[in-house]
């Protein structure tokens, strides 16, 4: 089959966006499919010189002006086009003409431009946006989804009928395993962290939905029941927010928490393959990649117990509701004891997010769409 991936905009930096179209790139490849991934390539956005905010104006000429033609041209050449991203589907109206999919990772955004999340208010120009996303959405031929709980909140905010949205798990977008313990110490210990004492760990940005207040609140409870020696926190992503930063200082956390970003994926294989658990008490999520990364390299999950998180973490993970966190430390507190059991499941639960379920996914979805649109 000849397949057309559009990707993200580069300068924008969405990485697990950007691994995660090399991967289909790749995998497509291997199973003897022709395809040609194709980002809209930053042509005036790359002129920083004109400062930060220029930048991203002309990037939306990128994106907007100049990207649109080049789709038209080729888009003929190709069996399906498979927009890789939801966040790109203002570009379904250039090719409603020719078979395509769009994946759609979650609507947590849309769901935010909606006022359905009071915690995130939208700004007038990210509600417009996420306008244009929506309706791009709405026209689509078909979606596939990386949860079930992504494809009900879609089909609900498109009001599309249900038989245009299927569910196909992700895959891992890197190959985390376990690592062994030596190598693991050197890594860390090049970051100046030392792993040989006891750590939970936290992956993830500052954004709402991923509760960095609750993952605080749940620690230092973890703090009153635990030792002392197993009290650390490693959190891994971006510089903490301001009330966040006060929360660890009123609670005299500091000495217990180290913040580390930028990790390389075999860095954050360390540190997932020497903690005693990863603490996830996202709110939302549209499919809870750490989860999966965390069981594949042998470290137990503590999660939240609603989709996406448990449709992710099935039986290899530990649940909680995020709203009592002082509960929450409790059943993880409890659950160590068993932490071989957790460690086992988890591994095993990984198996099911194979590759290779994934791709045969894509490749009944793209025949679906050929087929619908011939008829």
């Amino acid at each position: 089959m000849q397949i057309l991936l559009i990707g993200n905009y580069a300068l924008d930096k969405q990485e697990s966006m950007l691994r995660f179209a090399v991967l289909m790139e790749k995998e497509l490849v291997s199973r003897g499919h022709t395809v040609r991934l194709l980002p809209p390539e930053s042509y005036l956005g790359r002129i920083q010189s004109l400062g930060s905010g220029a930048a991203k104006w002309l990037g939306y000429v990128d994106k907007f002006l100049i990207f649109p033609r080049k789709l038209k041209a080729i888009k003929k050449n190709f069996d399906v086009v498979h927009i890789l991203d939801h966040s790109n589907a203002m570009y379904t109206k250039h090719i409603l003409d020719v078979p395509h999919i769009v994946t759609c990772h979650d609507v947590l955004a849309i769901k935010s431009a909606l006022g359905e999340v009071p915690q995130n208010v939208v700004s007038a120009t990210g509600r417009k946006f996420q306008a244009l996303i929506l309706a791009g959405l709405k026209i689509a031929q078909l979606f596939v989804c990386d949860s079930e709980c992504t494809r009900l909140d879609l089909l609900r905010v498109t009001q599309r009928d249900p038989s245009s949205a299927s569910t196909v798990y992700l895959s891992l977008n890197y190959p985390y395993l376990p690592m062994e313990r030596g190598e693991a110490l050197a890594r860390l210990d090049k970051l100046g962290f030392d792993g040989r004492a006891p750590f939970f760990i936290h992956v993830g940005q500052s954004s709402w939905y991923k509760n960095k207040l609750g993952v605080l609140q749940i620690f230092r409870h973890l703090t009153q029941l635990l030792a002392p020696d197993k009290s650390r926190l490693l959190l891994v992503g971006k510089a903490l927010p301001a009330p966040i930063e006060e929360f660890i200082t009123e609670n005299d956390l500091q000495s217990s928490i180290v913040k580390l970003s930028n990790l390389s994926n075999e860095d954050l294989r360390a540190a997932y393959s020497l903690a005693e658990g990863l603490i996830f008490p996202s709110l939302q999520e549209g499919f809870g990649w750490p989860v999966l990364e965390a069981q594949a390299c042998g470290c137990p999950v503590f999660t939240t117990d609603k989709p996406p998180m448990n449709e992710v973490g099935g039986a290899g993970a530990v649940y909680f509701d995020p709203s009592d966190t002082a509960r929450a430390a409790e059943i993880i507190a409890t659950a160590l004891q068993d932490k071989d059991s957790i460690r086992q499941r988890g591994l095993a639960n990984v198996l099911e997010f194979s590759v290779d379920q994934m791709i045969q996914g894509y490749e009944k979805a793209y025949q679906r769409a050929v087929d619908t649109k011939r008829h």
